[in-house]
């Protein structure tokens, strides 16, 4: 009977110990571009005892997109599911909600920055992650815009990429190809170390 005992209070213990742990929660969210948006989600975050560790906004046409990685206790963050899907409701705010984990240390690969502007075209993205993914070259970011150029008003592309690049890949051999790439599709591109 005492052993039952000690085995229920230890459980419980547990459960009490995991709901106070440092959990988290990745929040999409995309709704008509207005102002006061960012206001309203990060408001709604604070209030339910969330922080955010890692978030990225931007336009996108008429509308605004926020992704957001936020952290918290597991009371902060069950709290703010409810309040999310009501902000939804109210605004008009499509939301997706996931829990998850912080991406550990990945010590095998070195974080490489691209930059490549070009006359707009079908495909450059696609050209470019394909590339990385042959070669086994893991893209953490991506970031992409159109604008007129300054003297000839032609539509001009531009990508910029964060990759890592697996320690094993021989990064001379590795640069070489990737210009000899940008040539042949008439990319102008850097290829350069992240600075930390």
């Amino acid at each position: 009977m005492v052993r039952a005992h000690t085995r229920h209070s230890q459980a419980k213990r547990l459960r009490y110990t995991h709901r106070l742990m440092k959990q988290h929660l990745a929040v999409s969210a995309i709704g008509s571009d207005r102002t006061g948006m960012v206001h309203d989600l990060t408001r709604v975050i604070s209030d339910c005892g969330g922080s955010i560790s890692e978030s990225r906004m931007a336009s996108l046409g008429n509308e605004f997109a926020m992704l957001v990685l936020v952290s918290g206790n597991w009371h902060s963050l069950a709290k703010l599911e409810s309040e999310l899907a009501r902000l939804g409701e109210s605004t008009g705010l499509s939301l997706h909600m996931k829990r998850t984990e912080p991406r550990t240390a990945r010590t095998e690969l070195l974080p490489y920055s691209i930059d490549v502007v070009c006359l707009d075209q079908a495909g450059i993205v696609t050209g470019l992650s394909g590339f990385c993914a042959s070669r086994g070259i893991d893209i953490a970011e991506v970031s992409t815009r159109t604008y007129p150029a300054a003297h000839t008003g032609a539509q001009m592309f531009a990508v910029q990429m964060i990759i890592n690049v697996p320690k094993r890949l021989q990064l001379a051999h590795l640069r070489e190809e990737f210009m000899d790439y940008c040539d042949a599709q008439n990319l102008d591109a850097i290829l350069e170390p992240v600075k930390s």
